[in-house]
């Protein structure tokens, strides 16, 4: 086979695997996308079965995407689903509440108090979870949960609730006679049903704590974080897999075009 051939034969063989990709896009979007998204519920099982070398290698895959403080995170296997801090309001059990009662929460403190040069205190017992400070943020990334909390998954509430909402609306796209007529969220509904809502939840947040205090801090109840994200997942999908949809059929039509002047089946 000579060099002309070889190249033909490569070309062929790229345009054959880009027309199976064009085909089969979301097949294999929902395949990454409902991995990515289960995987951090697979997490806290692991840790209630005591599996903990894998559960941490999860929990340190997700830490990069997701700040995973725990009383933001969702709970499995133990006394609730949701440990909000007390000054959300939220009528459960708050996580200060609970955590002080933790000995696996102590040892998340110590740990980080014990590092040099990264904590504002000097030692365990000047830490109040009830007082907001950095040493909570990371304390409770750390923080796992334990035997009564039960154990967080390896995405907070609103991220685990944007990923499935992708997922979920993924799986409805792909039914036939919604993805023939199913087009793209016009942008100012998707403004509104996606992205405001979870900017007004997250920004009113914010603003509240340092450097801005531009009022009383306040901690969104676990239901606006789940609500929030499943709308801005749900919108997401809505806008994106229409597009992608259009774009692949261009490609289709374009390789199959190629393929059929050359003569060539598929």
């Amino acid at each position: 086979m000579n060099a002309l051939e070889k190249r033909r034969q490569r070309a062929l063989r790229l345009n054959r695997w880009t027309l199976s990709l064009a085909r089969n896009w979301l097949r294999l979007a929902l395949v990454v996308i409902g991995l990515y998204a289960s995987l951090p519920w697979i997490a806290p099982t692991l840790m209630h079965f005591g599996l903990t070398a894998p559960a941490r290698a999860l929990y340190t895959l997700y830490s990069p995407f997701c700040h995973q403080f725990a009383f933001r995170s969702i709970f499995l296997y133990g006394d609730q689903a949701f440990y909000p801090r007390a000054v959300s309001g939220a009528p459960l059990g708050s996580f200060e509440e609970y955590a002080s009662q933790s000995d696996e929460w102590k040892q998340a403190v110590s740990h980080w108090v014990g590092l040099p040069g990264r904590s504002f205190f000097t030692s365990i017992d000047e830490f109040d979870p009830y007082i907001w400070s950095p040493d909570l943020q990371f304390a409770a990334r750390e923080f796992l949960g334990d035997a009564q909390m039960g154990y967080k998954t390896a995405l907070c509430a609103r991220d685990a609730a944007i990923y499935a909402a992708v997922f979920f609306g993924g799986v409805i796209y792909s039914i036939p006679v919604v993805r023939r007529r199913l087009r793209p969220i016009p942008l100012p509904l998707y403004v509104l049903l996606g992205l405001a809502p979870i900017g007004i939840d997250g920004l009113s947040q914010l603003l509240g704590y340092a450097p801005f205090n531009l009022w009383e801090p306040r901690e969104t109840e676990p239901v606006f974080r789940v609500v929030t994200g499943a709308l801005f997942g749900l919108m997401n999908a809505w806008l994106g897999f229409p597009y992608l949809e259009e774009s692949f059929r261009e490609t289709r039509r374009q390789i199959e075009y190629k393929l059929a002047r050359a003569g060539i089946a598929f």
